[in-house]
């Protein structure tokens, strides 16, 4: 507890403790002093005549009331603080506050049941559950007549204390009854306030945590609704990821066999061995195609990523399209990154893919030159085809997925048309984010 309230209601329990300690020093400072003025004054036979009872020594009186009130303070505090989880030490701190508050009471000789309060205090102080207030008031009962059963009990044990009063005048008497009903409604007025204090902050906790689980399920509606959205963009993302994926392996596949049937039609009549030799080519590649369709689908690489080194995927790549569709192709490479992430990895094998099947499919091209260099900041890769080009360039599926996958990666891509079709692609290396995004050759 941190609020205001709480502050007060640990304060005022503080003063309720001083307080009716205060009051008890009180009320046995006079009874030890009136017990001494009645041996110094030799009236002790006649007092004892108006008494059921043979008083205790008022060292024994002081001392045993000041040993009961400590213990009370100290089981009280122990009970206010120790942790509830505890089996059973909690019920049997507050167990043993009741019995140290029924002796502080015999201590007294029963004048003074104002530290029941204290007891009922602590409970409330720490109680929370269902039927709260029918538990405090049965605890109050209980006390109060357990109190009234010691009466009872041992009146014909104890002085009371109208018996010390009335060894005073009549003046002197009405005097200290006042005061000790003054002391009694003001231990009444603390307790009602710090019972006040107490269910009103009980209530504001419960406002509090009411506002805050609306506030909780406001924020859990949000999250729902960011979760259905988060899903729904994963699911786009998802679409066009395997869309590209597809394009890129089924188109490739599918180019290279139409161009290689394209030669087989030329040469099935004139050179039969080679076109057969040429059939096989393609049922290779259509298989290969196969393979990367499914690995795509199932969120794989491309089969040769999988199992050969970079380097030699993309080798094999080209050396497979070039057999199947008849195009020549060559690299040229004057520095090679051997720290490429599987990301860019991807990213770099599925570039020089799409530009074979475009130089293919839409140039006709039939020698198309792979240039790769950079330093350690970007890998630059320049795809050079001798096709027809185009006067004015339309960024159609495998452009525009060439472009989000550079984009991934803060990377950039350029084409144009020069004697053919020219593709120039950067991509930073080592997480280099700042790349020159104007780069231009």
């Amino acid at each position: 507890m941190t609020n205001k309230n709480s502050i007060v209601i640990t304060e005022t329990h503080k003063f309720f403790y001083i307080y009716n300690g205060f009051v008890i020093f009180i009320l046995t400072a006079f009874m030890c002093l009136t017990q001494n003025k009645i041996n110094q004054s030799m009236m002790a036979r006649s007092f004892l005549e108006k008494v059921s009872a043979l008083p205790v020594s008022s060292s024994e009186i002081f001392f045993t009331t000041a040993l009961s009130f400590a213990a009370l303070l100290v089981v009280g505090y122990f009970y206010r603080e120790v942790d509830k989880n505890i089996p059973y030490l909690h019920h049997l701190l507050f167990i043993s506050e009741v019995v140290i508050c029924m002796l502080l009471l015999r201590s007294l000789n029963l004048s003074y049941d104002g530290v029941i309060l204290l007891v009922v205090a602590d409970l409330m102080y720490r109680y929370e559950g269902r039927h709260q207030e029918y538990i405090l008031l049965l605890v109050m009962i209980t006390l109060y007549l357990i109190a009234n059963y010691n009466i009872a009990l041992f009146q014909t044990k104890i002085i009371s204390f109208e018996a010390y009063v009335s060894y005073y005048n009549a003046e002197t008497q009405a005097i200290i009854l006042a005061l000790k009903n003054i002391f009694y409604s003001v231990n009444t007025v603390f307790f009602v306030f710090y019972l006040v204090m107490l269910i009103k902050n009980k209530h504001e906790e419960k406002e509090r945590i009411r506002l805050l689980n609306e506030k909780l399920e406001e924020a859990n509606q949000r999250l729902r609704a960011y979760a259905i959205e988060a899903e729904q963009i994963a699911e786009t993302r998802e679409r066009n990821r395997l869309a590209r994926e597809i394009h890129d392996t089924l188109g490739h596949a599918l180019t290279g066999i139409v161009a290689g049937l394209d030669a087989c039609m030329v040469t099935l009549n004139v050179a039969p061995e080679v076109t057969k030799k040429q059939l096989q080519k393609i049922r290779f590649a259509a298989k290969k195609g196969i393979t990367d369709v499914r690995r795509s689908v199932k969120k794989l690489r491309p089969d040769d990523l999988e199992k050969l080194p970079f380097q030699e995927a993309l080798m094999q790549m080209t050396k497979d399209y070039s057999e199947s569709s008849g195009m020549k192709i060559t690299f040229d490479i004057f520095s090679w990154a051997d720290n490429l992430r599987q990301d860019q990895e991807d990213v770099i094998y599925r570039i020089i893919q799409e530009c074979l099947t475009n130089a293919n499919r839409h140039g006709h091209a039939t020698e198309v030159k792979i240039t790769i260099g950079g330093n350690e900041k970007y890998l630059i890769i320049v795809i050079a085809d001798n096709g027809e080009g185009c006067d004015e360039v339309e960024q159609g599926f495998g452009l525009r997925h060439m472009h989000e996958r550079l984009e991934l990666l803060h990377g950039t891509v350029h084409y144009w048309s020069d004697a053919g079709f020219i593709v120039e692609a950067m991509i930073p290396l080592n997480g280099d984010e700042d790349v020159d995004k104007n780069f231009d050759s």
